[in-house]
């Protein structure tokens, strides 16, 4: 258990799910976790699973499509080289000009799907929310992803609390 936290539930799960609004167009779904903000309640997040559809196989044309999980609203995808990212997804097909779109490569990515054996956590989302993103590129077609979150609620002591929602609030 980190430092400060005191757990508060049993491990849960919690599932979602988002459709681009339109083919290529990044699109976010709000997940609310239901947090209690005067009992100083945080989700600590031990597990991730992204699925996303498979993209478009079209000649001589890379598709994509990609997801991300959050802890703030972003403007872009992200990845999990921004603070606020927890988890990303990518599925694509690299088809180069000589190849038939049934020729293309097919390539999976998921970053990361759970902590390692070291580690208490993935991360922490001190806030009532955190975001399911997707993107497709390239493809003719509207994507989605699903999302299965596995952790657990916990009560942070002040100091940590503030410190956790400062981080979140100020990595947006």
């Amino acid at each position: 258990m980190p430092a400060g936290l005191k757990q508060t539930s049993s491990p849960i799960q919690i599932s979602s799910a988002v459709s681009e609004s339109a083919a290529n167009t990044l699109t976010t779904e709000t997940i609310d976790l239901n947090l209690n903000a005067l009992d100083q309640e945080v989700f600590v997040v031990t597990q991730i699973n992204i699925d996303v559809d498979a993209p478009d196989s079209v000649l001589a044309t890379t598709t994509t499509v990609d997801s991300t999980l959050s802890t703030v609203l972003r403007t872009t995808l992200g990845s999990i080289a921004d603070a606020n990212v927890l988890a990303s997804s990518r599925r694509a097909i690299i088809c180069n000009s000589g190849m038939t779109p049934d020729g293309g490569i097919p390539f999976d990515r998921e970053d990361p799907t759970f902590t390692a054996l070291s580690e208490d956590y993935l991360g922490i989302v001190a806030t009532s929310n955190c975001f399911l993103n997707i993107v497709g590129v390239n493809n003719g077609n509207v994507k989605s992803a699903r999302v299965r979150i596995y952790g657990y609620r916990a009560k942070a002591d002040a100091s940590v609390y503030a410190a956790l929602v400062q981080s979140e609030v100020l990595s947006a």
